[in-house]
């Protein structure tokens, strides 16, 4: 099955020149089953690649999803139009009564500001709490999982010495799991920050599991238990071009930055980069909505009524 978005979203022709199926909303209504829920808050400045970036890893499954695009309420957007958003987003507060059977909270580029100082931290740990009653799986991503970390179990961050920026190798800490169905023993994973996550901060006891780590960038993948929660650290869900982007951006801009690791052939910033994440992505983000379609109520308005199954 398709995934189900506004017809006129830049993603959505986007998604048909690459061959993902695209369902309109006359086609969802005549199949009688309960599409999944997904809501997105995108946090990151371009939100247009954001989104699509995400709805093409979830339109990837051959469940019927329907995605939902969420916003900050008190936070501008600079570099998306406020049509776009208008046209497109809800913010949490218009969202706020429904449930969802996933939902997906992006990075932000605000890492080297303390989480307090962010001017959206105070909605953004409203929204993480709000979770727990109206959200069957969460899946954070890079500076929104450090932040979902921070939050419900006070893991700090670091500020690094350099960025950790490039493609590097992962492990495959539990191939029983099944978030890492069909996962290689080790896989290429694109990192783009300037903080981290530290093993040794992770509270014992608190239930967090290591699936994924570097010995070169530490802790990428966790998996929680309780409110089904999956922390990535990296950007798995990036497209081939998108630590180039960011690449020429600095170099343009004047700002020191080295080649991305492992990322052009033979470290030549001048040939096409080789993207070597691409099916593990689609893995993770298909394991997960999998998980979810297993395990969540089939009446989406008894989700938070009940503890929720343990996925082992």
């Amino acid at each position: 099955m398709p995934i189900k978005i506004h017809d006129q979203l830049p993603a959505h022709g986007i998604l048909v020149r690459e061959g993902v199926s695209v369902m309109d909303e006359r086609t969802a209504l005549r199949q009688d089953i309960r599409p999944l829920q997904i809501g997105l808050l995108n946090l990151m400045p371009n939100k247009i690649r954001t989104e699509t970036q995400i709805a093409r890893l979830i339109g990837a499954s051959p469940l019927q999803v329907e995605l939902t695009l969420v916003r900050i309420g008190n936070h501008r957007a600079k570099n998306t139009s406020e049509d776009h958003l208008i046209t497109f987003y809800q913010t949490w507060e218009e969202v706020a009564e429904r449930k969802f059977d996933g939902f997906i909270v992006t990075g932000a580029p605000v890492e080297l500001l303390p989480f307090e100082e962010v001017t959206y931290w105070e909605e953004l740990t409203r929204i993480f709490e709000w979770t727990t009653s109206h959200v069957h799986s969460s899946f954070f991503i890079c500076w929104g999982a450090m932040a979902a970390a921070r939050h419900f179990h006070g893991v700090p961050k670091h500020t690094l010495e350099k960025k950790a920026f490039g493609v590097f190798r992962h492990r495959n800490n539990a191939p029983a799991s099944p978030y890492l169905a069909g996962f290689s023993d080790d896989f290429a994973i694109p990192v783009s920050r300037w903080t981290e996550v530290r093993a040794a901060d992770i509270p014992v006891g608190s239930g967090l599991e290591m699936l994924m780590d570097s010995d070169e960038t530490g802790p990428c993948l966790l998996a929680e238990a309780t409110g089904n929660r999956l922390y990535m650290f990296n950007h798995i869900e990036y497209d081939s071009t998108s630590l180039k982007e960011e690449y020429d951006r600095d170099i343009a801009a004047g700002v020191p930055i080295e080649v991305p690791h492992e990322y052009y052939p033979d470290d030549d910033p001048a040939r096409p980069p080789l993207n070597r994440w691409r099916s593990h992505a689609h893995l993770l983000f298909g394991n997960w909505i999998n998980q979810v379609y297993q395990t969540t109520a089939y009446d989406l308005e008894k989700i938070g009524e009940a503890p929720q199954p343990v996925m082992s």
